[in-house]
């Protein structure tokens, strides 16, 4: 069993989890280490930008922080998907003014001011008079007036500077372009076979998007459904059945929607996926202003304090660490939010203003328990043992007062959990008997500081020991504080 060692570094105090992106201002193993110690629980690499050399190498770093500080760290690699571009100008940009009449075609000859090539045939097909395309994340809004199999005559409504292959967003129509480019088909098999945790895939439209790049991934990994077209949240309930997790990709969410459109939205994608107890991600531009300065504005401070609230697993940070002048501070800034956020006395009604009713199973009966356990008598922590993740994903559900310990003989599933709310994952030697678990379980909450002597933990377990999807046991324990006098650490 890969292990990894013993903690050498204090759990963090907060249930919400931080997922920063690296890039250009933090590939230095060094600023990845200061990230991870101001607060970082997870890294998104993003595989737009950079070659798989650069990221082979920021795998090995992220590797070697987890081994130093003794704590599982997940990995998410989102893919690139898609892109729809226009060509190219002659004189590499062109001005479209307002209201002029604009023509996407299928000329690969260099546009001006009245017309580009459009290099997506599929793109011809699938649109209708009337529809909206949208140019360089929506600063140039044109409006479909009539087209043809080669030609796409528009009118635009906004107006504006264009230039070179600028990204094209289309809101209203379903694309029949499937969701892995070639490109995207080997990014995932490179970062399978270095072990990434996560895959973020994006652009997703439809659940069979989802259902393609499992079968590719043959279970090596879990997938987060990124949703930001407005053609997913039409099949969202099967788009969340089909995947592991999800993220608000709010940047092209929000492009293709109207802005007023986009926080009634996030709140309805949290619920839905809280309610299966997948961990879902709010991200982009949570902290902007930070790219630059080294301070949020207030609204953005509002911004992700409202997620937290919300009951999201994990904030997600991006161009802020990414290519910003202030990337650790921009976690240690997320981190405070959340903290402050978490103390407030009215922190855990409002997460659970959503109701989480549990499915009709001992297992879902049991975690729900727990959290009826921690609010009626003083618990420090609920400890799970869980060999695939479930056990805990289900307590996570029902967010709970205290925090949760994970314990799991896989590596593999200690990393996936640590996005999961409130879970502090710990790999440790499989148990084989009642009394082994309730030893185990509180060496662990001791070595994890989860309470000292008389401090009371809920264990929750499946018999026979080492059967996946077989819990139905819920013990309580007291701490005595004697409980690592005979067994140091690094042997469990």
């Amino acid at each position: 069993m890969t292990k990894i060692p013993s903690p050498k570094f204090k759990r963090r105090a907060r249930k919400v989890k931080i997922l920063a992106t690296l890039g250009p201002a933090s590939s230095d193993p060094e600023v990845m280490r200061r990230l991870f110690r101001a607060g970082a629980d997870a890294f998104r690499f993003n595989m737009s930008h950079g070659d798989h050399a650069a990221h082979e190498a920021n795998f090995r770093t992220v590797r070697a922080i987890e081994k130093e500080f003794g704590r599982p760290i997940a990995i998410l690699c989102d893919l690139q998907g898609p892109k729809l571009r226009v060509g190219t100008f002659a004189e590499g940009k062109a001005l479209i003014a307002h209201g002029a009449r604009f023509i996407l075609d299928s000329d690969p000859t260099p546009g001006d001011a009245t017309r580009v090539c459009l290099p997506h045939p599929e793109l011809f097909a699938a649109l209708t008079d009337g529809q909206r395309l949208l140019i360089n994340d929506g600063k140039i809004r044109l409006r479909v007036k009539r087209h043809s199999a080669d030609t796409i005559e528009c009118v635009a409504e906004v107006g504006g500077l264009i230039s070179d292959r600028k990204g094209v967003n289309v809101p209203d129509a379903e694309i029949p372009i499937p969701a892995l480019t070639d490109k995207d088909r080997r990014d995932l098999e490179f970062a399978m076979e270095h072990g990434a945790d996560w895959i973020g895939l994006s652009f997703v439209q439809r659940p069979e998007d989802v259902e393609e790049a499992k079968a590719l991934m043959q279970g090596r990994g879990f997938l987060c459904a990124k949703i930001e077209k407005p053609m997913a949240i039409k099949r969202l309930d099967e788009i969340i059945a089909a995947s592991d997790g999800v993220m608000v990709a709010r940047g092209d969410l929000g492009v293709e929607l109207n802005p007023e459109e986009v926080p009634p939205l996030q709140k309805r994608i949290v619920n839905a996926t809280r309610l299966t107890g997948k961990p879902v991600i709010v991200a982009t531009q949570m902290l902007e202003s930070m790219i630059e300065s080294p301070t949020p504005t207030r609204a953005e401070v509002s911004d992700v304090a409202n997620a937290v609230y919300d009951g999201a697993d994990a904030v997600m940070l991006s161009a802020e660490t990414a290519a910003g002048a202030w990337p650790e501070e921009a976690v240690m800034m997320m981190d405070s939010i959340a903290r402050q956020v978490e103390a407030d006395e009215g922190y855990t009604a409002r997460v659970r203003m959503l109701d989480t009713p549990p499915d009709a199973t001992p297992a879902d009966a049991l975690a729900h328990a727990c959290m009826t356990i921690a609010d009626t008598i003083t618990l420090n922590a609920i400890c799970v043992f869980t060999d695939s993740g479930s056990s805990a994903r289900r307590v996570a559900r029902e967010r709970p007062a205290v925090p949760l310990m994970v314990l799991t003989p896989s590596v593999q599933v200690a990393r996936r959990v640590s996005l999961l709310w409130g879970a502090h994952a710990v790999t440790t030697r499989d148990i084989g008997s009642f009394e082994e678990m309730i030893a185990k379980g509180k060496r662990m909450a001791l070595r994890h500081g989860f309470g000292g002597a008389g401090a009371r933990v809920a264990m929750l377990a499946g018999v026979p020991f080492g059967k996946s999807g077989a819990t139905n046991l819920l013990h309580l324990v007291r701490l005595t504080g004697d409980e690592l006098d005979d067994h140091p650490a690094g042997t469990d």
